[in-house]
């Protein structure tokens, strides 16, 4: 039995009793699991126990036990206190400590060149002051150069402070700049994570969006319960596009002439004070008013008035793994035909699709953004839109919701394209939980001052979207052969 064994035992000991105390539901669960695979402590543990669930115990306490326990019997590893691995541990702060010393004097480099550029020909002599600093335990470090203080770059008194903490001071080699060409760049500069790599791997949080995810049962929220990463679609190069303009070549003229109408189209304003006919049925309402005593209105006109749009619209693409086939290819004829339209008004829009697996996987696929031109390049990840994994539809709702309410716009629009309800089924994600989650990121959206609509397919979709989008805020197409023709009309009505 090693020392690292008797540690991690009587820190597991210690680490109970703190979730005793914060989360007594939870610990419960863990002492049945220890019960039911037979965890029990050696004799003379109980003592160290009670020791180690005091409210002040630390691990400072843990290690002054060691000494007494060590190298007798430890209790068996249950099956929720991990494992130690004190080589690894030990590999990655030298790593990392040869990192920092590698960054430090690359920056030092970096500010050296900028000095000599500017005031200084003579051979650099960079150091570190201490100072005590009365808000904490570690000194304030100050860097300089040639005795005299500098302004230290952005992250250099971060990396000075990491560098104190591990070695207890700033050695004299950290504080000699980098000469040119002495270090690979890969061995200091930081790594964007691929959110492909990522899911492919052990799971981890870095780099994505947490968003809260309501439960209707408890009636609250779940807090960053969603994990959810954006990514772009990868283009595909068959075709497609003009595959579905020469498809619908007849409906793409008739859409062309009709979104050019409502570009140009004047709206006639009643009830106005002034303007170039009179409005009759405001004039008898006037003259009725007079008749009974009331004060007659002088808002009595109608005039033309031509209408600047100030739209913004965000397209949201079910890419669950129910739309493979006939759906898909309708999804994506859609998307070309409302683009190559909407290219017309001027009107400023975006394309996202969604999919997820449980919620730990939440994905968002880019295919245009708002400040993305159409062409070439959009078209092509259109066609790249593939079929993915479940319909997990609140997060998804969160995010591009906070995309949209970043434009400066006077409308608002959310309009997705689904084939059924919001379903998730690898951790209950589904039926009447998937509905009311829904429903809730739908009323933040409205309070933001978006306007959502939903297009489905699911002729089941009567039976739950007036409670999700309300009773009008919605439309089921019984026909996916449809969906290309209505989409664009749909937009049209939406937006006049």
């Amino acid at each position: 039995m090693t020392q690292g064994s008797t540690i991690h035992a009587l820190e597991t000991l210690r680490l109970e009793a703190c979730i005793g105390r914060e989360l007594p539901g939870l610990h419960r669960e863990m002492q049945r699991l220890k019960t039911e695979t037979g965890g029990c402590l050696p004799a003379g543990w109980e003592h160290h126990a009670a020791d180690l669930a005091r409210p002040e115990a630390s691990v400072a306490d843990s290690l002054r036990l060691v000494e007494r326990v060590y190298p007798g019997a430890t209790p068996d590893a249950v099956c929720y206190q991990g494992e130690l691995r004190p080589d690894a541990v030990a590999a990655s702060i030298a790593t990392r400590i040869e990192r920092e010393k590698i960054l430090l004097r690359v920056k030092l480099a970096q500010e050296f060149e900028k000095q000599t550029i500017e005031t200084r020909p003579d051979a650099p002599g960079f150091d570190v002051r201490q100072t005590a600093d009365d808000r904490n335990d570690l000194p304030r470090l100050e860097i300089t150069l040639d005795d005299a203080p500098i302004a230290p770059p952005e992250g250099m008194k971060q990396l000075l402070t990491s560098i104190y903490l591990d070695l207890g001071e700033i050695p004299p080699e950290y504080l000699v700049p980098a000469g040119p060409g002495e270090y690979d760049t890969s061995l200091f500069e930081e790594k964007t994570q691929n959110p492909d790599t990522v899911w492919q791997g052990t799971y981890h949080e870095e780099g994505a969006s947490l968003y809260p995810e309501w439960d209707f049962g408890r009636q609250h929220y779940r807090k960053n319960w969603c994990v959810l990463r954006e990514s772009e679609v990868t283009p595909l190069n068959d075709g497609f596009t003009q595959q579905t303009l020469d498809k619908h070549s007849g409906l793409v003229k008739h859409l062309r002439r009709t979104f050019e109408a409502m570009r140009d189209e004047n709206r006639l304003l009643r009830r106005e004070p002034s303007g170039d006919e009179v409005d009759i049925d405001a004039l008898i309402e006037a003259l009725a008013d007079a008749r009974d005593g009331s004060e007659m209105s002088d808002r009595l006109f109608m005039r033309m008035h031509r209408s600047e749009r100030n739209i913004a619209v965000m397209f949201m693409v079910d890419m669950s793994g129910s739309t493979k086939g006939w759906i898909n290819d309708a999804e994506r004829e859609s998307l070309i035909l409302l683009s190559e339209t909407l290219e017309l008004l001027g009107d400023r829009y975006a394309i996202y699709g969604f999919s997820g697996i449980t919620r730990k996987r939440c994905e968002i696929f880019r295919v245009k953004s708002f400040d993305e031109p159409y062409g070439e390049t959009v078209q092509r990840r259109i066609a790249g839109i593939s079929p993915q994994e479940y319909t997990r539809m609140g997060v998804a709702i969160r995010h591009l919701s906070a995309i949209l309410n970043a434009v400066d716009a006077r409308t608002k629009l959310l309009i997705t394209l689904s084939d059924g309800k919001p379903d998730d089924y690898h951790d209950g994600y589904h039926g009447q939980y998937g509905i009311e989650d829904t429903r809730m990121a739908l009323i933040e959206a409205k309070r933001s001052g978006i306007h959502p609509f939903c297009i489905t397919i699911d002729t089941e979709g009567r039976d739950y979207l007036p409670h999700m989008y309300g009773a009008v805020n919605y439309t089921v197409i019984t026909d996916v052969k449809e969906l290309p023709l209505k989409v664009a009309d749909i937009y049209r009505r939406l937006t006049r």
